[in-house]
């Protein structure tokens, strides 16, 4: 049964750490310190929605339904390139951004950011929940739960982790430049990934 858990744990981890928005998003939020708790929160209650999703069945549905995903394909596009262009202009047209500096954003508007990015981006259902909804699908019984379990594990040990230990690299970010830097990475990682939606 263990061994059910563990692969969720495992795949679940190899699926969400990676460079890309979502990620982005709440790494920005954790240097910030800003409404860190709810940008985690939210990023993960989603991921375990999708994963409960998956592994319940609904994995089939998804790839059945190709207007849900052409409706997530260009929302998220367009999303991802207004993001994009936000922090292009913070990279380019201001002094430099500290965590003291920036105005933080209204609790409204991180909540709507952070469903955004976790929902308007149809890499998330093919991953998280047709990929690992076809796998957990294929656990009998108990284990089937349990994979799912991990799954779930590894998106909130990943995103409160990200959240609450970005705030370890403050003292880099002290300088303005290397806000710039990551603002302007952050904006490429948003356009690249639009494109490969629109060009997927």
């Amino acid at each position: 049964m263990i061994f059910a858990f563990l692969k969720g744990l495992g795949i679940g981890a190899s699926l969400i750490i990676a460079i890309g928005a979502q990620n982005a998003f709440v790494l920005r939020q954790g240097l910030l310190r800003h409404h860190v708790f709810t940008s985690a929160l939210i990023c993960t209650l989603c991921d375990m929605a999708l994963i409960y999703a998956g592994v319940a069945g609904m994995g089939t549905l998804i790839s059945a339904a190709p207007n849900l995903l052409i409706f997530a394909k260009w929302g998220g596009a367009a999303f991802l390139f207004a993001y994009g262009a936000r922090s292009a202009w913070a990279a380019f047209h201001s002094g430099g951004l500290t965590s003291k500096e920036e105005a933080p954003r209204s609790h409204m508007a991180i909540v709507v950011s952070a469903f955004s990015f976790s929902l308007l981006n149809p890499h998330v259902y093919l991953d998280t929940v047709v990929l690992l909804g076809t796998v957990g699908g294929q656990q009998v019984g108990i284990a089937r739960n349990l994979f799912a379990a991990g799954a779930m594990t590894a998106s909130t040990i990943w995103f409160f982790g990200l959240a609450y230990g970005a705030r370890l690299l403050a003292p880099l970010f002290a300088q303005p430049i290397a806000w710039r830097i990551l603002d302007g990475l952050i904006a490429i990682v948003m356009w690249l990934i639009a494109v490969s939606l629109l060009c997927s």
